[in-house]
């Protein structure tokens, strides 16, 4: 059993935060799966194991509603903390272990909220998130160890501002109910190393990076099960 939770957190780390060539009707029922990321940004091949591990009943889905993605940052005034409510991303779950599936997260910037109307225009402009020039910030996962019975270190790559960085996450595993896995996850980011190199003076360059996500099992609907009682 923990063998099969380690999987699941693997996966997941190897999937947070974009090959068009990939045919949207490999799953018809649910073509949001990986439209956001058919764009081009994310290799195709990430994208096609993720179809086919719907296929096979082996991805897992963020769930906005039960999943918190943000950030918090020191200012000469306070504390400043920011959420995102909107971001899509999915896990693939290999077969056997030496199959580790791929991690995907695509966050929309312009979704930021934070305390008060000034700060959160602040942090949306052109000295932070620029969020009209650039609405995603996309983490792809390439790496995960662990350190403990629940807990790990994940490496990736996080794509903000259309500048692309390594990054570290500090991983802490809670196990869930069957056919859900919740995983937090901090990281610190310079965040003059995206082009955020604006009011040094007031604002901290350090920026705390939180995740708290839910992940739920996908069930693919047949069309043996939508075809209704009528052929009982």
């Amino acid at each position: 059993m923990l063998l099969y939770i380690k999987q699941l957190v693997i996966a997941f780390f190897l999937l947070t935060l974009g090959g068009a060539a990939l045919a949207a009707s490999v799953l018809p029922e649910n073509p949001d799966v990986c439209e956001p990321f058919m764009d081009g940004r994310v290799d195709e091949s990430l994208l096609s194991g993720m179809l086919s591990a719907a296929e096979d009943g082996h991805l897992y889905r963020i769930q906005p509603g039960s999943s918190q993605v943000g950030f918090c940052v020191n200012s000469a005034l306070k504390r400043i903390e920011g959420n995102f409510t909107e971001f899509k991303g999915g896990i693939t779950l290999g077969n056997g272990e030496a199959n580790n599936g791929q991690t995907l997260v695509l966050i929309r910037t312009d979704s930021l909220d934070t305390q008060g109307a000034l700060v959160r225009s602040l942090l949306k402009g052109e000295s932070f998130f620029d969020v009209e020039k650039y609405p995603d910030v996309l983490f792809v996962s390439n790496s995960f160890e662990w350190t403990g019975a629940d807990t790990a270190i994940m490496k990736g790559d996080l794509t903000l501002r259309g500048i692309t960085r390594p990054i570290l996450f500090e991983v802490t595993l809670t196990p869930a109910k069957t056919g859900i896995i919740t995983v937090k996850a901090t990281a610190t980011i310079n965040r003059a190393d995206f082009g955020m190199d604006k009011l040094d003076s007031i604002v901290n360059g350090e920026v705390q990076l939180c995740l708290s996500v839910e992940a739920l099992k996908f069930e693919r609907i047949s069309a043996a099960n939508t075809a209704g009682d009528g052929n009982s």
